[in-house]
């Protein structure tokens, strides 16, 4: 549902920084890999005010002061797809979760030397019972000014799918 430009994820009834057909875009760009075709990257919503302001005032502070990012973020899903479809055994539709908790709007900063995360701090129930705090990598450099969400991860996943055989 769209409200002001925001998608609303029903089951938490709060509105997140995704656009409207962000989550047909990363399910579309998702079976396209699993079909083993190329896809583009999407632009699939924005960080809030409070995350660009965040990531940016970090960036200044790296060596190097690192030029600030725009609040778009754009998604490809190989990564994403390659660990947790492949080496994890998540289904389309976890991962697609995944990206949608992440990318909440009460999601937070989380740097380091390395990279840069935003991680929700509201546990959900994933579909094997785990309490999940999802985190969204950010890759800010290779597609500057906008940053990419490279992948997810499931903090919290104790309880593993169990892993889809591989295609031949």
């Amino acid at each position: 549902m769209a409200v002001g430009g925001l998608y609303t994820w029903s089951r938490r009834s709060r509105s997140m920084p995704l656009y409207p057909n962000a989550q047909a875009l990363i399910r579309a760009n998702l079976e396209a890999l699993q079909n083993g075709q190329r896809v583009k990257g999407v632009a699939i919503g924005t960080l809030t005010a409070a995350q660009l302001n965040a990531i940016n005032a970090e960036r200044t502070t790296e060596g190097g002061a690192l030029p600030p990012i725009v609040d778009e973020v754009i998604f490809f899903g190989s990564h994403a797809y390659q660990s947790r479809v492949l080496q994890d055994g998540y289904t389309l539709e976890d991962v697609v979760d995944q990206v949608l908790s992440a990318m909440d709007a009460r999601s937070v900063i989380v740097t380091s030397p390395r990279m840069t995360t935003i991680q929700n701090p509201t546990p959900r129930t994933d579909r094997y019972g785990n309490q999940i705090r999802d985190k969204a990598v950010l890759e800010c450099t290779r597609r500057h000014p906008r940053a990419e969400l490279f992948t997810v991860v499931p903090k919290g996943d104790h309880i593993k799918p169990k892993k889809q055989k591989s295609r031949p």
